[in-house]
């Protein structure tokens, strides 16, 4: 079973919500579909911009709680690294 921190942003460059799961389409298309109200919902963060597999749920956790605790440039800089033009990496984990 693998584990993921990702993050899902509302637009390039706009609001980020940085996250971790055991369930990445699962949980990805639980924030397109606003199934749940709370940040993601409130603030449209929906496609998926950025995410990492780890081999344990605390390893991914724990990587959620760093990324968290970043300045926004550093979160910027992350997903530009990998994702520069901010595609919807949703359809790749197909």
């Amino acid at each position: 079973m693998a584990f993921y921190t990702y993050i899902v942003a509302s637009q390039r460059n706009g609001t980020l919500y940085t996250g971790s799961t055991d369930a990445l389409i699962k949980r990805t298309v639980q924030h397109r579909e606003k199934r749940f109200a709370g940040f993601t919902a409130k603030y449209g963060c929906a496609t998926l911009v950025w995410f990492e597999p780890h081999e344990t749920r605390h390893a991914a956790f724990m990587r959620e709680r760093q990324i968290k605790k970043w300045y926004r440039v550093w979160k910027l800089e992350l997903i530009e690294k990998s994702n520069p033009r901010w595609r919807d990496l949703f359809e790749e984990l197909f």
